[in-house]
């Protein structure tokens, strides 16, 4: 299992949770901001640490090497964590899944293969593995995810136009359910012009 850390929600009794996914080198520590941040006191948050050591942090998969194995290895690992929430008292209509750059990777790869449609999959400054393969072994639920996805114009790490690309291939040919939205941004999270859509998007899938 994972290692991971459960932040309560101010709101005390509430099932609604959202599984937060770190970026290459960062570790869970990384995201202790984002409930402040957020300001919503109904939401739980689950901060995960990716399985492999990285310089001081952690990583998804290898991304120097073939990181195919390593994606379907984190795969599995995050699909059983998210089967142990359901039998924690946290529907799949009720979690949220989130993740920046590998784990914007690691989020798309649950919302495309997770059997159970969450309340939404939020995707950070990241891209797709093999989206040609994932349309192929898309879950019986994936085109029901509500999906947001956004990326920066001047990202140097992650090319914003082959993203483009890659998004337009699942919605076309997937008929995957992506909102995106561009910030004029290099590799990170865009203050709270970028917290304010993934709030309104949080709160609209509650709603």
């Amino acid at each position: 299992m994972l290692t991971h850390e459960k932040i309560p929600a101010a709101e005390a009794d509430s099932d609604w949770l959202m599984v937060v996914l770190h970026g290459l080198g960062d570790s869970m520590d990384g995201y202790r901001w984002m409930p402040d941040a957020l300001g919503l006191p109904w939401l739980n948050y689950l901060l995960v640490n990716a399985p492999d050591d990285y310089h001081g942090g952690y990583s998804w998969y290898d991304f120097l090497d073939n990181p195919a194995p390593g994606v379907q290895r984190s795969r599995e690992a995050l699909f059983e964590l998210l089967d142990a929430q359901r039998e924690n008292g946290h529907p799949p209509g009720r979690i949220f899944q989130f993740g920046f750059s590998q784990g914007c990777l690691m989020t798309m790869e649950v919302a495309m293969r997770y059997p159970h449609q969450l309340a939404g999959c939020i995707g950070i400054s990241g891209y797709v593995h093999e989206p040609e393969v994932a349309l192929q072994e898309l879950s019986p639920v994936a085109k029901e995810q509500q999906i947001l996805f956004t990326m920066g114009t001047y990202d140097p790490l992650i090319p914003a136009e082959k993203v483009k690309g890659q998004l337009n291939l699942l919605k076309a040919d997937g008929g995957l359910q992506i909102e995106p939205h561009e910030f004029a941004k290099d590799h990170t999270i865009a203050g709270e012009e970028e917290l304010a859509i993934i709030r309104d998007f949080v709160q609209q899938q509650k709603a």
